[in-house]
């Protein structure tokens, strides 16, 4: 018998699948004036159990604030590079977010950085440390700005207001 007695079969997704869009969800101003963000595809995104599976990309030199995750993360550098802290995390690093861990702040390397993301749960964020993200962005020359919007699932409420810039 199958587990929770479902009928459930796989769901197969591709990246340039019309139904799964790119969506900005970090952006920042860089020292040039031009605009920086990070971009997700959100490729599964379950209520029950709650989970999410994600590809994103940065844009070079992209700041990203120290924070954990409401549930256990893991996330796997496929391309380009970027730093975690003091931590250099190149293409092939796995990096664990064990639930009540932060990371970061994150700075995406000279050509980007191209994830893959997991969240084991509620995939919505904490932070802290509000001083090392600032320091990061004024390392780069950058300016946070105001989250873009995204369209949550109906039964997850943005929280993204919390965070101080």
């Amino acid at each position: 018998m199958r587990p929770g007695g479902s009928d459930a079969e796989p769901i197969f997704r591709h990246l340039d699948d019309p139904d799964v869009p790119w969506q900005a969800v970090k952006a920042q101003r860089n020292a040039d004036g031009s605009d920086a963000f990070v971009h997700e595809k959100w490729l599964a995104f379950s209520p029950d159990p709650q989970y999410l599976s994600l590809y994103a990309r940065y844009d070079p030199g992209m700041v990203v604030r120290r924070h954990g995750h409401l549930s256990p993360h893991v996330l796997f550098v496929i391309a380009g590079d970027l730093w975690c802290s003091e931590r250099h995390c190149p293409a092939g690093t796995h990096i664990e977010l064990p639930l009540g861990a932060a990371f970061g702040p994150f700075v995406a390397g000279p050509q980007g950085a191209t994830l893959f993301e997991v969240m084991m749960g509620d995939p919505r964020s904490w932070g802290d440390d509000p001083e090392a993200f600032a320091g990061a962005l004024a390392v780069q020359g950058a300016t946070a700005l105001p989250d873009p919007p995204l369209e949550f699932p109906p039964w997850l409420e943005d929280l993204r207001a919390r965070w101080e810039t």
